[in-house]
């Protein structure tokens, strides 16, 4: 009997788990679903992406990805996030694009909304039912890939 409770519990975490866990985010009626990859296109060698080498520091991709960019955060190691710069909360339109000051992405309509860009989730009394649209990120040396697909 143990080895049945044992392994019905195996067979359902393996069975719950899928490569996107944030299944809410899919389903999020206000951002298509877009797909895109930056290949090898963020070289932290480069210039224009050394601040991803230090801890604290993003970058914003333009437009060719995401709706509106993508911003990059490394928060240090190999922990790199990547979020779509379109509030999750509102029609997409001229004032949902978000601007990054910081850590904290900050919706242009007349409700302000605030994100972390960090974890994605809405700041200082942002009620949203949605987070910020996350994208995967592959780091292979100073190589940093970010996709959706």
């Amino acid at each position: 009997m143990k080895y049945f409770i044992l392994i019905s519990l195996i067979t359902i975490t393996i069975l719950s788990c899928q490569k996107n866990d944030e299944l809410a985010l899919q389903n999020n009626p206000f951002i298509p679903n877009f797909t895109f990859d930056t290949q090898t296109l963020i070289n932290t060698d480069l210039p224009q992406y050394n601040d991803l080498q230090f801890p604290g520091n993003h970058i914003i991709l333009n437009n060719n990805y995401g709706l509106n960019g993508v911003v990059v955060y490394y928060a240090g190691g190999t922990n790199y996030s990547a979020f779509e710069l379109t509030d999750p909360s509102h029609v997409v339109s001229n004032c949902s694009k978000l601007t990054v000051e910081g850590v904290i992405a900050t919706c242009g309509c007349d409700d302000f909304n605030e994100f972390e860009i960090l974890s994605g989730q809405p700041y200082n009394g942002t009620s949203s039912q949605y987070t910020l649209k996350h994208y995967f990120v592959e780091v292979n040396g100073s190589v940093i890939r970010v996709y959706n697909n």
